[in-house]
């Protein structure tokens, strides 16, 4: 058996492993490093270990870590509520304000997951309670949540540009991010023509808070009436996921509003502010992102620590771990020179446009059921040998396997797909789960397509 190809089988062994078993595919990473790394490889543990991604490790945890006291100290709540009270009360906005926030949320850094789990039941509240099509609505949040999950300080976003400047290819943090809003987009413009939307253009949410009593909701996942207080407006209210504790909660028996106005407190103004400052020297200043990620949070403990109190423990450590273990192995799949084999396999090929698509769909079709990170840190590095070739556009290649391996991520096996289905209100559950199941089977099947169509058949990337 040919070295090289033994890295690959272990990659096989440890997604097919952490797709079948609740273990997190970093500790196989860390393993398979090892393992592979000194048994087959003949690596050192100092060499093993040189692959950490330390750089990534820092931007991980300070980035989630100011987003937890975000999270914390209500200044999220009070996003939601500011972006809620700008549609006036139009029905038909609605879903755009929670495609819009929840794209904030993860451009500022929020994990989609975690941005999922906040906004989730809000959106599904309102859809209920609006009778707005719950299945536009959770679809809306996941697709607004990859629309800014590709900024560069997000989590998805400086992951893919390390791979690359790592790789020393031509690289566009702006495209990368531009080309994942804008496909999102495209697509929340298509689910709202055909999941009802237009239908919602003309009615008010004053029409519906007049009258409580709203006939119970269709099977298709749309119609109905939310818990109320006794104002009448929904109670906002999570289904047991551990960041739904964040998401605007009613105590009962209270007056409700769906755009309450609070006066904002000293440590959401500071928090803004923090946020406002780390896109500032981050971005403008070209300054590091976990470091200033870091700065910040630590300025907003200081400042308030009652605020910060389990914020480390919110801290997404399964995650760092994820991307820890994978990248650390990717680095040993590299010194085996398992890259380097694949592309001249794919050089022999003589069809790099062909080899682009599979990647889109390998992405895509593991990512379903998979971690979406972990899938953008194996995929990727296995494109370099066919980006480095020059025939086609680096940058519009990884874009679109940017895009394909998370748009799919609507999935009800995936974290952000389960996530609505257990948040949904009102509605037949065994329906709904059938509903999105037929959705992702959909993206799925045309999304990498489409990606590959756009952004690397012209090759003007």
């Amino acid at each position: 058996m040919p070295l090289e190809l033994i890295p690959i089988l272990a990659l096989v062994a440890m997604f097919a492993a952490a797709t079948l078993l609740p273990i997190n595919m970093g500790t196989l990473g860390f393993v398979a490093a090892f393992l592979v790394g000194t048994l087959a490889v003949g690596m050192d543990t100092d060499d093993i270990i040189a692959g950490f991604p330390s750089d990534l490790f820092l931007t991980l945890v300070g980035v989630t870590y100011l987003f937890a006291i975000a999270q914390n100290n209500g200044t999220v709540d009070l996003m939601v509520r500011g972006a809620l009270r700008l549609v006036r009360g139009r029905v038909a906005f609605i879903p755009w304000v929670m495609f819009g926030i929840t794209a904030v949320l993860t451009a500022l850094g929020a994990l989609g997951p975690a941005a999922v789990a906040i906004i989730a039941p809000i959106a599904l509240t309102f859809a209920r309670k609006y009778q707005i099509s719950a299945l536009l609505m959770g679809m809306m949040v996941i697709h607004g949540a990859q629309a800014g999950g590709f900024s560069p300080i997000s989590i998805y976003g400086v992951t893919v540009n390390n791979i690359v400047a790592k790789a020393e290819l031509l690289n566009s943090p702006l495209a990368l991010f531009l080309g994942s809003f804008f496909f999102n987009l495209g697509i929340g413009v298509l689910l709202f023509i055909f999941l009802g939307g237009r239908k919602l253009i003309g009615r008010t949410t004053q029409s519906f808070d007049a009258d409580d009593e709203t006939a119970a909701p269709g099977a298709d996942g749309s119609g109905g009436s939310a818990p109320t207080g006794s104002g009448g407006s929904p109670v906002f209210s999570g289904h047991g996921t551990a960041a739904s504790t964040a998401t605007l909660t009613a105590p009962p028996n209270t007056p409700t509003s769906p755009l309450p106005r609070r006066a904002a407190s000293f440590d959401q103004v500071l928090t803004i502010i923090g946020l406002g400052a780390l896109g500032l020297f981050s971005l403008i200043l070209d300054l590091d992102v976990g470091f200033v990620a870091m700065t910040v949070a630590a300025v907003l403990a200081l400042a308030s620590p009652k605020a910060q109190k389990g914020a480390v423990a919110q801290i997404s450590w399964s995650t760092v771990l994820l991307i820890g273990g994978v990248l650390t192995f990717v680095g040993v799949l590299q010194e085996a020179g398992t890259v380097e084999w694949v592309g001249n396999g794919v050089a022999r090929l003589g069809m790099p446009l062909l080899v682009a698509l599979l990647l889109c769909y390998l992405g895509g079709i593991v990512s379903a059921f998979a971690s979406s990170t972990a899938i953008l840190g194996a995929t990727i590095p296995l494109a370099v040998p066919l980006l480095l070739a020059g025939d086609i556009g680096p940058i519009g290649v990884v874009v679109a396997l940017a895009i394909a391996s998370t748009i799919v991520d609507v999935s009800p096996f995936s974290t952000n797909g389960a996530l609505v289905l257990a948040n949904a209100q009102g509605v037949d559950r065994d329906v709904f789960y059938r509903q999105i199941l037929k959705y992702s089977g959909l993206v799925i099947a045309i999304g990498p397509l489409i990606a590959w169509a756009v952004l690397v058949l012209p090759g003007w990337l």
